[in-house]
């Protein structure tokens, strides 16, 4: 007997390679979840939610949010492309296309790197407007150090989105292991003596491991991390085309982190980092369950747009919406109601006391309601960028940005660093109900012209064998 889910068929045979890569994704990913959980219980210990910790997290905010939208916004563009390039002219085309990629993105990323490091002493004041002259300039020594992490952490995100595409998708979900071991590995040997420079040094050498390892595995796959000369021939054109839009909703919503971070500075010391223990158990569901899912399915979704398998797509949407909420739903509730305990056990101890719990804990269930809609509207953005519709993605994340905003200032009032938390769950289940209303409309859209093309075929048939007989 086969589960409904799994019915015999073409399409069931893509929804069951979805399942397959996801829970593969899943479970590697857990396994590198893991290592970056007992990561952060150790930089609790060691660092509780002091000045150091604030600093380096201030420090690495803006790197981390440039490579994500960067990098990030480049991997949706791409994938697609290379796809239907791979699909429609062999490996070599394909290669061809990687090498341009590459070399356009490393020379994003360096001037990037330089940018930030330069800019350094006019932005962070702004990131950290509370923060001592002391404290500020820790933090931007901290950022000196971080800024290779940019290129490394930049070359693995790029790779992992081509494994990805030729549906390899157990390393890339592994290797992000590498930083969390070296991270405790630097805490081990120099916390003491190093602060939080142990965290900085940690974070370069670690991405710098995970980008060698994955370059190499490239290789073993027909393809190479090679840079070659960039062309604008249409397959470029093609990922620059839907790059633009996405940057600019990347760009747009990666900055509701930044505003989050630089809006909870304004509070009382220790309240970014009250946000950052409190998104660590919430943040490890989404990057496990969200990120399985989305990358699971962006390959798939971007095989059956290049055939103009629609039905396929809906049914695919249609069938995972279902799971999704029938799976998470159930979960939010038990986290949000044992959130107290929960950081209890993960976080309380050492430096970490019984009010930063009470803190903490509130911070966590508010960030637990965003779940299941985070979850389910990744797959409507992994469609909609198969689809090559990354403008949709752009508006709803103007509109996500100023909501986001306009949400911790009010709530912020009422209950501290615990609003900023609720302010973005609201914007997820928002971006929810927006990003589904519009992948929607373009489904029905491509199914209404596939009917209509189907419907004039038979009629020019016809037509043409009418004016042969006479």
């Amino acid at each position: 007997m086969q589960i409904s889910f799994f019915k015999t068929g073409g399409q069931a045979s893509t929804n069951r390679k979805i399942f397959r890569a996801a829970v593969t994704v899943a479970a590697a990913g857990l396994l590198a979840k893991g290592g970056l959980a007992m990561k952060e219980l150790i930089v609790a210990r060691a660092f509780g939610r002091g000045d150091d910790l604030d600093a380096f997290l201030i420090a690495f905010v803006l790197p981390s949010f440039m490579l994500n939208l960067v990098m990030g916004s480049l991997g949706a563009a791409f994938v697609p492309a290379f796809v239907d390039v791979r699909q429609k002219k062999g490996v070599a085309a394909a290669q061809k296309l990687l090498s341009s990629v590459a070399a356009l993105s490393l020379a994003v990323m360096v001037v990037m790197a330089v940018l930030l490091g330069v800019l350094a002493p006019y932005y962070l004041p702004m990131l950290a407007s509370s923060f001592s002259p002391q404290k500020l300039h820790l933090t931007r020594e901290l950022l000196y150090w971080i800024l290779p992490f940019i290129l490394f952490s930049g070359l693995s995100t790029f790779v992992s989105a081509v494994l990805n595409a030729g549906e390899k998708f157990a390393l890339p979900a592994i290797v992000p292991l590498v930083t969390p071991i070296v991270t405790i590995f630097c805490i081990w040997l120099g916390a003491g003596r190093f602060g939080a420079f142990a965290l900085a040094v940690a974070v370069t050498f670690g991405s710098l491991l995970e980008a060698a390892l994955l370059a190499r595995s490239l290789r073993t796959h027909g393809l190479a991390l090679r840079l070659g000369r960039v062309r604008l021939d249409p397959a470029l054109r093609a990922v620059l085309s839907q790059y633009a839009p996405m940057f600019a909703g990347s760009f747009l919503m990666c900055s509701t982190t930044v505003v989050d971070q630089a809006m909870a500075a304004m509070l009382p010391g220790g309240s970014v980092a009250a946000l950052s223990y409190a998104n660590k158990t919430v943040g490890l569901v989404l990057a496990v369950c969200a990120t399985a899912l989305s990358t699971a399915t962006l390959p798939y979704f971007s095989q059956m747009a290049a055939k103009r398998d629609w039905n396929g797509c809906r049914n695919t949407l249609r069938r995972y919406s279902t799971l999704v909420f029938g799976l998470a739903m159930p979960f939010t509730l038990v986290l949000i109601v044992f959130s107290k305990p929960l950081v209890q056990i993960l976080f309380q101890r050492g430096a970490f006391n019984n009010s930063d719990t009470a803190l903490v804990s509130r911070v966590q269930a508010f960030y637990a309601i965003q779940v299941p809609f985070y979850i389910c509207g990744m797959l409507f953005v992994r469609f909609l960028s198969a689809v090559r519709r990354n403008d949709f993605l752009m508006y709803g994340s103007a509109i996500s940005l100023i909501l986001d905003v306009a949400l911790n200032l009010l709530f912020m009032r009422i209950y501290g660093v615990s609003g900023i938390a609720l302010s973005t769950s609201l914007v997820y289940v928002f971006a929810f109900f927006f990003l589904g209303g519009c992948t929607i409309r373009v489904l029905s859209r491509q199914i209404e012209l596939e009917a209509a093309a189907l419907d004039e075929e038979p009629a020019s048939k016809s037509a043409t064998e009418n004016t042969v007989c006479v």
